[in-house]
């Protein structure tokens, strides 16, 4: 009869006698590596401080990657990115207090885009915890609660002997649907301790799976099955879960339109016979979803910028598949089902029958051909040819990082993004200096394929220190910066609402001279230019700056 102990491995003499005598001088900065390698770790961002050099010090002694932006809040877009791309959960680096607090917007933006972002930060030393001031330097009061509202999760260590079992805990959250941005905290103390526990290996991290309950895909099967116009929004869960496949086949089967959001641009080809694109900003396609008998939110919560600035009134009824169990009918009622889109929809692919219908095409040019004709009213040309200047010269399978400026505001609309994951913007918690940094993230993600960034001379200012670390590494990026003298699309906004703008006029640096003192390559390109001179630059290995002056304005919004 076999017994459960029996069952158990046992260590062999040779493992017994180095678990018992691991290498000297290790110390909590090592277990923190070690336990980042053994989960698979490469590459990590970030920039050292007093209390963090124990973690740095264990970086500098292995064979990590270190990336190493010039502001906390860089090095967290960076990560961002580089999560976005790989799927990765990617470690950032921050030491206590002031620096942990520069990455809030960043690490904002990752939990509104679903970026696996294992924010490890330091702390004040043990005897400074728990209401036990100290005074040190860079202490604060509770600092995990200044991040415990904007992550998913919080971890805490307070001895070495905890860091591999929470850092672990720390990654397989990130890395479970929907992916997000995690903090973990050490002290000080903690990181620089000698510590004589065995070297780090073997460690499991796996994520949990969200599976749609059977019931509720039987019930959203049966409907789509049944309705005489079903219609699909896919959003960012579809390009976070990899479904993209998954759902064009899904379209297909059911002949259904599909528009999809800013933040799921590619999760559906642009050009295809059922692509809506990602006109949501616009009343001809508001109407359009709300004719809809059977609307399928495929991992979306049909939030302010999904909705048309929510004056979007379904009127059929409202299947949501969505990973972040908060954003369940947070604003429309309908079938919630809780699950990784990938999973669901091959749930939905599994039960449900080809629907013929004819005339979903012809509904769809009609209505892109109702948009068309609206711009064709307006004096847009100019914003019109610059991204058809950036589709031109962009490689298909580049990605490309937008700010919060005019131009970008346009690409999420009327930007084809080629593929899917290849376009990335700040619309998730929309802070401004997003796009530089993040570009620099997927160059290391993607060495050798080259990597555009799209900012206005405003949003410009928040990463130039950053054209640092693209010389230092040589990054293969190319920076595209529209400038008209200060943060224009605040300044339409004041205009129009008040009739004249305070606070948007900016003095601004020469860009291109700027650029050259960094040793970047720079130059000053026109409309007419732009396409060419983007892919010389994009062509040239390393990274260049392009400055385009220009001022742009929105279509007209349909919302008001």
């Amino acid at each position: 009869m076999t017994h459960d102990h029996d069952l158990v491995l046992r260590p062999t003499e040779a493992q017994t006698a180095a678990a018992l005598a691991p290498p000297p001088g290790r110390t909590g900065g090592d277990l923190v590596v070690e336990t980042l390698r053994s989960l698979g770790a490469t590459t990590v961002f970030g920039l050292p401080g007093q209390h963090a050099l124990g973690v740095f010090d264990a970086v500098g002694r292995s064979d990590l990657r270190l990336i190493g932006l010039r502001t906390e809040n860089n090095a967290g877009f960076a990560a961002d990115a580089y999560g976005r791309i790989t799927g990765e959960a990617v470690p950032l680096l921050l030491s206590t207090g002031p620096g942990a607090l520069m990455a809030l917007p960043a690490l904002a933006e990752a939990a509104a885009a679903s970026a696996p972002v294992l924010a490890i930060a330091s702390q004040v030393p043990v005897a400074g915890l728990g209401g036990g001031r100290r005074g040190h330097l860079h202490e604060l009061r509770d600092q995990s609660a200044s991040f415990r509202d904007v992550v998913k999760s919080v971890h805490v260590v307070r001895t070495p002997s905890q860091i591999p079992s929470v850092v672990a805990e720390a990654w397989e959250s990130a890395l479970t649907a929907p992916h997000g941005p995690v903090w973990v905290e050490i002290p000080e103390d903690v990181l620089r301790a000698e510590t004589f526990i065995p070297q780090v290996t073997g460690m499991d991290a796996t994520p949990h799976e969200l599976a749609p309950r059977p019931e509720l895909t039987a019930v959203a099967a049966h409907w789509l099955s049944q309705a005489a116009r079903p219609v699909i929004v896919a959003g960012g869960g579809v390009v976070r879960a990899d479904a993209a496949g998954k759902l064009k086949q899904l379209a297909e089967r059911l002949n259904a339109p599909v528009v999809t959001t800013f933040g799921g641009k590619g999760a559906f080809p642009w050009n295809h016979p059922l692509s809506l694109q990602s006109w949501l900003e616009d009343r001809h396609m508001t109407d359009f979803l709300e004719g809809a008998d059977v609307l399928l939110v495929v991992g979306s919560g049909l939030g302010e910028l999904s909705s048309n600035y929510h004056t979007f009134f379904p009127t059929g009824r409202v299947v949501q598949i969505e990973a972040d169990l908060g954003k369940l009918e947070s604003n429309h009622p309908g079938l919630g089902i809780h699950a990784d889109a990938r999973l669901a929809l091959q749930a939905l692919l599994e039960t449900v029958p080809v629907r013929e219908d004819p005339s979903a095409a012809d509904r769809v040019k009609a209505v892109l051909a109702d948009i068309a004709d609206r711009l064709a009213g307006q004096d847009v040309g100019l914003e019109q040819q610059l991204l058809t200047s950036i589709r031109t010269a962009l490689p298909a399978r580049s990605p490309s990082f937008w700010d919060m400026t005019i131009l970008s505001y346009w690409a999420w609309s009327a930007f084809d993004p080629k593929h899917p994951n290849t376009m990335h913007s700040a619309q998730g918690a929309g802070g401004l200096g997003y796009a530089f940094p993040a570009a620099l993230g997927a160059c290391v993600a993607e060495p050798g394929t080259p990597v555009l960034a799209v900012s206005g001379d405003g949003g410009a200012m928040y990463s130039l220190a950053d054209l640092a670390t693209a010389r230092q590494h040589d990054l293969d990026v190319t920076w595209l910066i529209v400038d008209d003298g200060g943060y224009g699309i605040l300044r339409a906004y004041m205009t129009d609402s008040f009739g004249s703008a305070t606070g948007t006029e900016l003095a601004r640096p020469d860009f291109v001279a700027l650029a050259a003192s960094f040793g970047v390559p720079a130059a000053t390109t026109t409309p007419q230019a732009l396409a060419a001179d983007l892919k010389q630059a994009l062509a040239t290995p390393g990274p260049s700056v392009l400055v385009l002056p220009a001022t742009l304005k929105m279509f007209a919004p349909t919302h008001l």
